[in-house]
């Protein structure tokens, strides 16, 4: 099992001016502790699930190009950005671009979004939820597109690409893993199946049995090989006594893994003191690896 780090708080001791220094520490001790992954949201406020919206949150895409000139193994993505964010061939031609400089260690995570208040709070359209997924699955037709060096037209019904032009190409082959993040059962699993590289699914290990039978179903109606998609997870890890040791994390991973889950990440409470990746460096990371 591999293990992936997301980092979703950006409020640090010192404040703004302690950020910078504070997530290359985090990346660098991740890289060399045997993360297979490092994430970030894709979000402009703070979530509720993790503080005050008010709280400090960067851009994605600019962090996510800071983190890959501090490390030099470890697999960098978004978990997950929100297909209104951007004009989906500007969105590829920004996932290309932190392939290359980064030597091919991009994921290319994407969901329908749902985050109405930064959308409404920065003025980006929040359409309705069936239209976001058409937008999905457009985005998806476009960047499978765009990474085949096919530069011809996309015409859809909501974008239209005149030359869907991407030079250079990813340096992943075939091109940077895309996840389709979320576990809706009828539109979003069924988009994993049909473009997906990998799944993300968080919940209770029953939660995530389930989500994968359904997974599983869809790619049996779309003939996709089921063993082809790398199945991942999210969640929460509290390294601190009283809460969590990493014994429990090791169990958790066990049980993941019987499920079919290959790719186990976490957020970390104070990871900002570094403590708990070294742990996970230490501790963890070697134990599951031959799960």
């Amino acid at each position: 099992m591999k293990i992936g780090l997301q980092v979703p708080n950006f409020t640090y001791p010192g404040g703004p001016l302690q950020i910078a220094g504070t997530l290359a520490q985090i990346a660098r001790v991740a890289d060399e502790s045997g993360f297979y992954s490092l994430w970030v949201m894709d979000h402009f406020f703070q979530i509720s699930v993790v503080g005050p919206h008010e709280n400090e949150m960067l851009e994605g895409y600019t962090t996510l190009g800071f983190l890959a000139a501090q490390t030099s193994k470890v697999k960098l993505g978004t978990m997950a950005t929100g297909v209104i964010y951007r004009y989906p061939g500007i969105l590829v031609k920004t996932v290309t671009t932190l392939d290359v400089l980064s030597r091919g260690r991009a994921y290319f995570g994407v969901g329908a979004g749902w985050n109405e208040q930064e959308a409404r709070g920065l003025g980006v359209p929040f359409p309705p939820i069936g239209v976001r997924f058409e937008l999905l699955e457009e985005a998806l037709q476009i960047a499978k597109q765009m990474w085949s060096g096919n530069s011809g037209p996309y015409h859809g019904k909501h974008n239209r690409l005149e030359e869907t032009l991407c030079n250079p190409q990813p340096l992943s082959r075939p091109h940077p893993p895309i996840l389709v993040a979320g576990g809706g059962e009828k539109k979003t699993l069924r988009l994993v199946a049909q473009y997906g590289d990998a799944c993300n699914l968080y919940g209770t290990p029953e939660m995530v049995r389930a989500k994968l039978a359904i997974l599983k179903q869809h790619c049996d109606a779309l003939g996709r090989d089921y063993d082809s998609i790398e199945k991942t997870t999210l969640g929460t890890a509290d390294l601190q006594p009283g809460k969590m040791t990493a014994k429990d994390v090791i169990e958790q991973c066990k049980i993941l893994a019987a499920l079919g889950v290959q790719h186990a990440i976490f957020n970390l409470s104070n990871v900002h003191t570094v403590k708990p990746l070294e742990t996970f460096g230490r501790e963890i990371i070697p134990a599951v690896a031959g799960f």
